[in-house]
């Protein structure tokens, strides 16, 4: 039995434990189970002239401390050699000014895992590497001799789905930071993430500068859209089969929209339980018919299951018009749902969202 990630351009992420099979259907794209092959991006190997971790951003003073659900990590001195093992974080790190000398891969391109808003930072970021290793390490089952072959003095590993002996391991390599125990396995909020990275590398208060910048773009959104407070959402995807597959509250895409003032009703965080996620047959479609349906299309999915659906036609969400339909970039976007991703998604959903809740059917949300 393992814990299954998700390729989530394909399909959003899922930790839901299954067999085998289903872990096949899960990570699209013949991702094997077990430790996997890294691959590089680029030029794999360390670039002796590239410049070290900038100084720029005035490092705070070592040592640093971090508190996490496994214990306590002390990071002595300033990293240099940062290692990315959560799934979205590299975002975060190259927003401080770093380059992470590896990258786990999650989805999209296995040769290029620096997404279009993350662009500028990759370009104008430091580090002793001038592009990362990728990680292939989809399952998770980790290749520690890999990851202790490339010397990292820091792993980040907040949105990596890190059990308890993966980091007594990880620990033995380099200091290593994980998410709290306040937190379900992919359910740190961004900018937890954001803040928490920024304080092991000694830039806690560029990382502040950059979520008050992000959480005014939200604040800004709400105050523009005032309708959009106290109404319901579900957000939503196809899980094959016939089954669907919901976020809870404490899932990063779901805590986009009641940022923006939506609400995950509390009937689907029960179902949920401790998970980030809950999974229904299309007999319980009734579920997501709430005010606002966000539904995900990754990639080499469209409408078709929603609209060729009379289960779906049945629901007054769908009728009304107030379904969103995400895909393309703006699904990386949410996946990724960091403080480099979420004004890239802003920019295209809030529009969407502003129709879908406007109480006015004749409002396209969504284009067809």
């Amino acid at each position: 039995m393992t814990t299954a990630i998700l390729d989530a351009r394909r399909r959003p992420l899922s930790n839901e434990v299954v067999d085998d099979t289903t872990r096949r259907e899960f990570i699209l794209g013949g991702v094997a189970a077990g430790l996997l092959i890294a691959s590089g991006c680029g030029s794999n190997g360390e670039d002796e002239d590239a410049a070290s971790p900038s100084t720029t951003a005035a490092p705070a003073d070592f040592p640093v401390t971090i508190e996490h659900t496994f214990g306590t990590t002390n990071i002595p001195a300033e990293p240099k050699r940062v290692l990315s093992l959560g799934f979205n974080e590299h975002d975060a790190i190259l927003a401080l000014g770093v380059k992470p000398i590896a990258v786990r891969y999650w989805f999209g391109s296995e040769s290029d895992v620096i997404f279009p808003w993350a662009e500028d930072e990759f370009a104008s970021a430091q580090g002793p590497v001038s592009n990362p290793e990728i990680l292939n390490m989809l399952s998770t089952e980790l290749n520690f001799e890999k990851i202790a072959a490339l010397e990292p003095d820091l792993i980040s590993g907040l949105y990596s789905g890190m059990k308890e002996g993966d980091y007594a391991k990880l620990s033995q390599i380099a200091p290593t930071i994980a998410r709290t125990d306040q937190h379900v396995d992919y359910g740190t909020p961004w900018q937890e993430v954001t803040r928490t990275i920024g304080r092991a590398l000694g830039r806690a208060e560029r990382a502040d500068e950059m979520v008050a910048d992000v959480e005014a773009q939200f604040a800004a959104a709400r105050q523009q859209h005032p309708g959009f407070a106290g109404k319901t959402v579900a957000v939503a995807y196809n899980a094959g089969d016939g089954m669907y597959f919901f976020n809870a509250s404490q899932d990063g895409r779901a805590r986009i929209f009641t940022q923006l003032g939506f609400e995950v009703p509390e009937e689907l965080d029960e179902l949920a339980g401790e998970k980030f996620f809950g999974k229904i047959s299309g007999e319980q479609l009734n579920l997501l018919d709430r005010d606002v349906l966000v539904w995900l299309l990754p990639e080499g999915e469209d409408r078709a299951d929603i609209d060729e659906n009379p289960l779906f036609q049945q629901l007054e969400v769908i009728q009304q018009k107030r379904t969103v339909f995400i895909g393309g970039e703006l699904n990386d976007a949410l996946n990724f749902a960091t403080a480099l991703s979420l004004p890239f998604l802003l920019d295209g959903v809030v529009p969407m969202l502003a129709a879908a809740a406007d109480g006015d059917p004749t409002t396209v949300a969504s284009p067809s």
